[in-house]
């Protein structure tokens, strides 16, 4: 086992456009399996790699995300994002029981009803970007409203509550240490207001999301009350401003490569992989998100992790591993396979990833199709970037056409 005296510090904190964090690839590169350390959170943890070596964790009953309830785990933020109820942090069979609940509001019927709502909105926000006229911001006029109106509208939220949740979501996300009691006093608010309204759907339910799962059924399943309260609060944070950013590093990553634009262009037909390429390309987060306790001694790349200790899996350097993807750091908009894990894996697989995918689809398709002559209207390396949070996003991407 290799001693924890060489544990590594990491902050994880690199933010320059869109290459790739110097130090993931180090790690990705030199010991496949690696003891570092995070800025929050107690102790050491191990960080695995290499995509079959996540595959197998994500994978595998011996390591579990119950475990880390009540630990004070290493972590990129704060406040730990997570809620102890939330499906992220459950096991099989308990997590089965839950995905198979939740999957019914994103069963083919209900999606086509989200994918009709989200071209519609697409539409009316590419109209209002045409009627405001070139140059605009595409994160103020495309990418920043388009994933929040559509969850907003699939789980019914008031328009007047709106901007207040993704405020308080934001808040969530931010890295710095001066943040920690904004972050717990955010996600109080959230459940609260999510208790509120969850009770109130199901009581009166609608047609909207939220009524979905209140109502669900698996045999005599349904989600309890704290669930169905925690699966809220997860879909508004993880359906809207994780795709609003990846809207903006796509479009930014085709217009700061005119020869892609125009392969797509010549070539429609691989628009549908050209998009999937570009979600495994794009480092679309910084460091590590939820991480899982060995529950045995697992032997693994080499090392033994010991019954106990925090692994940590990076799916940002499992798109980029080079026993798995030909060429992994050229962006190759004709590679078929194999699947990348932008979407997490196994049975933490996103479950919103349906609606996400159609949502920047639907976006970026017609942004391309809307605006032909579409280009940066500023040069590349003047686009001003995120730096305070976990995600990596353009603060603002002006185009012209």
């Amino acid at each position: 086992m290799e001693p924890e005296s060489t544990a590594r510090d990491c902050a994880f904190d690199f933010a320059e456009a869109l290459e790739f964090d110097p130090t993931l690839r180090q790690l990705l590169d030199g010991e496949t399996i690696s003891r570092i350390r995070l800025p929050y959170g107690e102790g050491e943890a191990w960080l695995v790699t290499r995509y079959e070596d996540v595959r197998m964790v994500t994978t595998d009953r011996r390591f579990s995300r119950k475990a880390v309830i009540g630990r004070n785990f290493p972590r990129m933020t704060p406040e730990p994002i997570v809620q102890d109820e939330a499906i992220n942090v459950m096991d099989p069979p308990g997590s089965n029981r839950l995905r198979s609940l939740v999957s019914k509001g994103f069963a083919p019927r209900h999606l086509e009803h989200m994918e009709r709502r989200v071209q519609h909105v697409v539409d009316d926000l590419l109209d209002r970007m045409t009627e405001h006229g070139s140059p605009a911001d595409l994160m103020e006029h495309l990418a920043g409203p388009l994933p929040l109106t559509t969850i907003c509208e699939v789980l019914d939220i008031p328009e007047a509550d709106r901007s207040q949740l993704r405020a308080h979501a934001r808040t969530m996300m931010d890295t710095g240490l001066d943040n920690r009691d904004n972050a717990v006093k955010a996600k109080a608010e959230l459940r609260s207001y999510f208790a509120t309204l969850t009770a109130q759907r199901r009581k009166d339910p609608g047609e909207d999301l939220i009524s979905t799962l209140a109502t669900a059924r698996d045999g005599d399943e349904i989600l309890n009350d704290q669930e169905l309260t925690v699966m809220a609060m997860v879909l508004l944070i993880t359906g809207q401003d994780t795709t609003t950013y990846e809207i903006g590093n796509i479009v930014y990553t085709l217009l700061s490569r005119p020869e892609e634009i125009a392969r797509l262009r010549s070539r429609p037909e691989l628009f549908p992989q050209a998009i999937e390429e570009l979600l495994r390309f794009i480092p679309f987060r910084k460091g590590v998100g939820i991480p899982r306790v060995a529950l045995e001694d697992v032997e693994l790349g080499g090392v033994t992790i010991r019954q106990g200790d925090i692994v940590h899996v990076s799916y940002l350097t499992a798109n980029r591993d080079d026993r798995k993807f030909d060429r992994p750091d050229e962006l190759d908009l004709e590679r078929t396979a194999p699947p990348h894990m932008t979407f997490g894996w196994g049975g933490h697989h996103c479950l919103g990833a349906p609606l996400a995918s159609a949502e920047i689809r639907m976006a970026v398709g017609s942004l391309l199709e809307r605006f032909p002559g579409l280009k940066l209207a500023k040069p590349a390396d003047e686009v001003r970037w995120n730096t305070t949070s976990i995600w990596r996003f353009p603060l603002a991407l002006p185009v012209a056409w």
